[in-house]
């Protein structure tokens, strides 16, 4: 596996990422402080920690993999990065459909959607990680 072809791989867009954090802050910023209402009671509470979470995705999915040695070891965390905040995100967006009321409600939305769009906008690169594990596979069976 060439080491320079998982480097380049790896590198994710800093606009984009840039662009996550963002949306990411402001989406926070509606959970904690704005204004946002469920009638199922504990409905907002584990929102805001699913937002929580989806955060913690972004980064790990943004962050740099330099400290992990090896290149075939690099691309898997990058990969399992990618799944958890597919994974992250549809949990928020499930906790988001639970709210119901709230002046900041359709704003709480759009943030979810574009953190979506963000995350899909990562999908090539997602499927050229795989690629990368799946050609270093077909190479040691030959």
């Amino acid at each position: 596996m060439d080491a320079r072809e998982v480097d380049r791989a790896l590198n994710l867009d800093a606009d984009r990422a840039r662009e996550a954090r963002t949306a990411w802050l402001a989406l926070m910023d509606l959970a904690v402080w704005g204004d946002l209402r469920a009638s199922r009671v504990g409905a907002v509470p584990k929102l805001r920690k699913r937002a929580l979470e989806t955060g913690e995705r972004m980064k790990s999915m943004f962050s740099s993999r330099d400290w992990i040695p090896h290149a075939r070891e690099r691309l898997k965390n990058a990969l399992a990065s990618f799944l958890n905040l597919r994974q992250s995100l549809c949990e928020l967006d499930r906790a988001a459909a639970a709210l119901d009321a709230g002046a900041d409600l359709t704003a709480f939305h759009h943030l979810c959607t574009e953190l979506n769009t963000i995350a899909e906008g990562l999908s090539p690169a997602a499927q050229r990680w795989s690629q990368l594990l799946d050609s270093q596979y077909g190479a040691d069976d030959a």
